[in-house]
């Protein structure tokens, strides 16, 4: 059975931070692109970040840039996201996600394995 499990999120206070991981077990993600996306109470799913395991070229969404970084490992651990500066908007469930493609892709419905999400809340 092939899954993705998150870990990492907490409660923070504003301007804190937190390391977001993802393990996969049941294959190898290692020519997987990953990505991590965030749904915030009532609102849609959006796209975080994603870095591909070809070039490692990683890409932000706007809200993120300077303070998020997305990091692999083609072990265990396929990626990581580094939050730094955390803003009570940044509260969300978080999930990491699997795209076979190579390319770097921000639409949610692309990406073919999903974790169960990781609470992060950030109190102001």
């Amino acid at each position: 059975q092939v899954q993705l499990v998150e870990s990492g999120g907490g409660l923070v206070q504003a301007g804190g931070s937190l390391r977001l991981s993802c393990a996969a077990s049941g294959r190898t993600f290692s020519r997987y692109t990953m990505g991590w996306f965030r749904q915030a109470p009532g609102k849609e799913r959006e796209f975080v970040a994603a870095i591909s395991w070809s070039t490692g070229r990683s890409y932000y969404t706007n809200s993120v840039k300077g303070r998020f970084t997305i990091s692999r490992d083609n072990a265990k651990n396929p990626v990581y996201l580094q939050m730094n500066s955390l803003k009570p908007e940044d509260t969300a469930v978080y999930y990491c996600a699997a795209d076979s493609a190579p390319t770097l892709r921000v639409e949610h419905t692309a990406y073919d394995y999903w974790g169960q999400g990781t609470q992060v809340t950030v109190s102001s």
